[in-house]
């Protein structure tokens, strides 16, 4: 996980705010409808994400937080949670599957699921503090029926550590199985000792095991970064292996034709939002394939403060193009249920003239070019398409602003740099930005979600603004904003 910050002094936890060793979790009480944007009741937080899929069942495996990372003395305290669902709309919310059973037990961390021979395996890494009073993080593993109710197995942890690798950094396994062989391979993320670049040591371990007692050290996968390779995700689509991996809970991905390499990078990285945290993803019906991420808190709920642990789920639809780069757009299914499109008008401001009720054509060569609509709720889906006639500097809007545009948060398109601001996050190498192009927008409270011609997408949490009004704006050039819709989000749970 990236190192966030917490505060310096570690919550003691309580007999009533907690059962026996781990938070109560109340699944009646949460959410069935839609989970885009998810966050249990109370206060509890969405942590990293574990999705799985099996015979057109989605299945949602999460880290319940319950401190943003301080619960049992800062070393998380997690226990994973399980939701489901057969069309990511309608949702069904269980009780803690794998929880903190022992004292030794510190946090259940993150880890995969895999089907075989009619048992659900699920491996992760606990997380404890050895003899010798340092931190530590070892493998487990837990069998089911059911994918529901999971019995952990012996010895456990089953294996400590792997010669040569980090035993601190030693986590977040992402296992599969090789039907032909029987064989149970295992990616963990971990620190190289002893590398040339002492600098570059972060990797991904390769371990395999036939009988799951006797494992087998191969060379690693992914070497050479620069922090540990985060919660690792591998699928093999369309011909197409995948790795994915997360550094400092950014996502990245690379490629290849062959199962463990030579590797591939992609031209642009559509699964990288710094505000969608480590990034994993699940096949679903129709060939189709999810991605479940977590959209981080900040410290004090600032709009400039750093991003603390847990926060609330978010999910994106991955596609694959010929030359197997993925992009990633809304899945249809998971966006907010909304009101008929409200009435609104556009006041055209500075060098920008209305061209119709839904359009602003916006002509600024030689300066700024602005137009505003008022009255914008606070929760509400915005659509509309952009077209540059010609080079710009710049175009975007002001959401949450004000009748004199001096708050707000800026989201800029700039086809020069091929890069989208949103506030203080954006997304590099996004082409297309010359031509038409059409933007989804949801305003979710503090979470600002974005989504660029259905192949790339920003997300952003800025709690402080609230303004009321939207600005349509373009610098040094000439650009029509059209078909600008503005629909309420309507509470459906």
């Amino acid at each position: 996980m990236k190192k966030f910050f917490l505060p310096g002094i570690l919550c003691v936890l309580s007999a009533i705010a907690y059962g026996q060793l781990g938070v109560q979790y109340d699944p009646t009480i949460q959410a069935t409808k839609n989970l885009q944007y998810f966050k249990p009741k109370g206060d509890l937080f969405v942590g990293d994400c574990i999705p799985f899929s099996k015979d057109g069942t989605y299945y949602y495996y999460w880290l319940l937080d319950s401190a943003h990372h301080k619960s049992l003395n800062g070393l998380g305290g997690h226990q994973w949670v399980l939701s489901t669902t057969n069309d990511l709309k309608n949702w069904k919310q269980y009780p803690i599957v794998l929880g903190i059973d022992e004292p030794w037990e510190k946090s259940i961390c993150t880890g995969s699921v895999v089907f075989y021979k009619n048992t659900y395996y699920a491996f992760y890494a606990t997380r404890l503090i050895n003899r010798e009073g340092k931190v530590n993080e070892q493998l487990s593993y837990a069998t089911s029926a059911d994918g529901i109710h999971f019995q952990k197995q012996q010895p456990n942890p089953f294996y400590t550590s792997a010669p040569g690798y980090s035993k601190r950094e030693f986590r977040d396994p992402k296992v599969f199985v090789d039907e032909k062989t029987g064989e149970f391979h295992l990616f963990v993320s971990s620190w190289q000792q002893n590398t040339v670049m002492q600098n570059a040591g972060g990797c991904l371990v390769h371990l395999t095991s036939k009988d799951l007692k006797t494992w087998n050290v191969l060379q690693p996968v992914l070497t050479g970064q620069s922090s540990v390779p985060e919660c690792p995700d591998y699928f093999l689509w369309n011909g197409w292996y995948y790795l994915v991996y997360s550094h400092d809970s950014e996502t990245y991905y690379v490629k290849s034709r062959s199962p463990y390499g030579p590797w591939i990078e992609p031209p642009y990285q559509a699964l990288n939002e710094s505000w969608a945290n480590v990034v994993k993803t699940a096949s679903f019906k129709n060939g189709r394939r999810i991605a479940a991420a977590w959209v981080p808190s900040r410290k004090d709920n600032l709009d400039d403060n750093d991003e603390i642990f847990g926060g609330n789920s978010i999910f994106r639809e991955v596609m694959q193009l010929p030359d197997g780069t993925l992009t990633a757009k809304f899945p249809a299914e998971m966006i907010p249920v909304t009101a008929p499109a409200m009435p609104f008008k556009i006041e055209a401001a500075l060098n920008a003239t209305n061209a119709g009720k839904d359009a602003v054509q916006v002509n600024a060569p030689n300066g700024v070019g602005s137009a505003s609509i008022k009255d914008i709720p606070a929760r509400c889906r915005i659509t509309l398409e952009i077209t540059p006639q010609g080079p710009t500097q710049e175009y975007g809007l002001y959401l949450r602003s004000d009748d004199k545009a001096d708050i707000g948060y800026r989201l800029n398109f700039s086809a020069n740099n091929a890069m989208v601001d949103l506030g203080n996050t954006n997304i590099k190498a996004v082409s297309g930005l010359s031509k038409t192009i059409k933007v989804d927008i949801i305003l979710n409270d503090d979470i600002i979600d974005v989504c660029i011609d259905n192949r790339r997408c920003i997300v952003n949490r800025m709690p402080e603004q609230k303004g009321r009004v939207v600005w349509l704006y373009a610098k040094h050039g000439a650009v029509q904003f059209k078909s600008i819709k503005i629909n309420p989000i309507v509470d459906n749970n």
